[in-house]
C-alpha cells in the first residue's frame, strides 16, 4: 500500500492479523470505516474494548464468558457426569445449537501439535484432570476437529483418563446430511463405515 496515509495502513495491518481476513478482506474493512460516519468507528471501537474488560473464562470448563463459573456449569438442568471436550470455545456454540447435549464442556484452547509447539502444558488438560478426581464424571466425549492435531489430542486424552474409571468416547465421523455418496472422498466414507450403527 505504497502512498498510503499510515494510520490505515496500521489498521489494515491490525485487520490483517485477526484469523480469517486476507489482505484484500482487511483492505476493504480499513476503507469501510474510512467512508463510514465517525460513531460507526466508534461503536466498533468502544464494542472491542467493552468486549475486552467484561469477557473472562470460566474457571471450571474454560469456556468464555461474563460471570465466573458460568451459566452452563452453573445450570442445574444439566447432566453434571458428562463432559465434553473441546478445543476452542467456538466448538461449544457449534454444539449447544444442535440442542443435542446436555452435559458439561471443557475447552482445552487448542490442540497438540508438535510441529506448533503447542504441548501438553500449553492446553487446559490439568485442570480437566483435576475435574476427574471429583469422581462425579462416568462419561468423557472427545469432541476435538476430526485432523491430525485433534487426533493425536483425542488419543493422548484417552490415555490419561483411562486411570479415572470414566467411559471415553470419542464423537463419530462420516457423510454429512444431504451428501451425495459419489461426491465424498475416500477418508471420509471409510470412517463413515467404521462408524456405522444398527438401524
Amino acid at each position: 500500500m505504497r502512498g498510503s496515509i499510515q494510520p490505515v495502513v496500521r489498521l489494515v495491518e491490525a485487520f490483517a492479523r485477526l484469523p480469517g481476513i486476507g489482505p484484500k478482506t482487511a483492505q476493504r474493512l480499513a476503507f469501510f470505516l474510512v467512508r463510514a460516519p465517525p460513531e460507526t468507528a466508534r461503536e466498533l471501537a468502544e464494542a472491542i474494548v467493552r468486549m475486552k474488560e467484561a469477557v473472562i473464562f470460566c474457571s471450571s470448563c474454560f469456556n468464555i464468558t461474563a460471570i465466573d463459573p458460568c451459566a452452563t456449569c452453573t445450570d442445574p438442568h444439566r447432566d453434571r457426569s458428562t463432559i465434553c471436550v473441546v478445543e476452542e470455545p467456538l466448538d461449544v456454540l457449534a454444539l449447544e445449537r444442535t440442542r443435542g447435549y446436555r452435559g458439561l464442556y471443557h475447552v482445552l484452547h487448542g490442540a497438540l501439535s508438535p510441529m506448533e509447539g503447542i504441548g501438553p502444558d500449553d492446553l487446559k488438560i490439568a485442570s480437566l484432570l483435576e475435574r476427574m478426581k471429583r469422581g462425579d464424571v462416568h462419561e468423557v466425549i472427545l469432541a476435538t476437529n476430526p485432523n491430525v492435531e485433534g487426533d493425536t489430542t483425542a488419543g493422548y486424552l484417552a490415555q490419561l483418563l483411562r486411570p479415572h474409571s470414566v467411559q471415553v468416547t470419542r464423537i463419530g465421523r462420516g457423510l454429512p446430511v444431504g451428501g451425495d455418496l459419489e461426491y465424498a472422498d475416500e477418508v471420509t466414507l471409510a470412517q463413515a463405515m467404521e462408524n456405522r450403527r444398527a438401524v
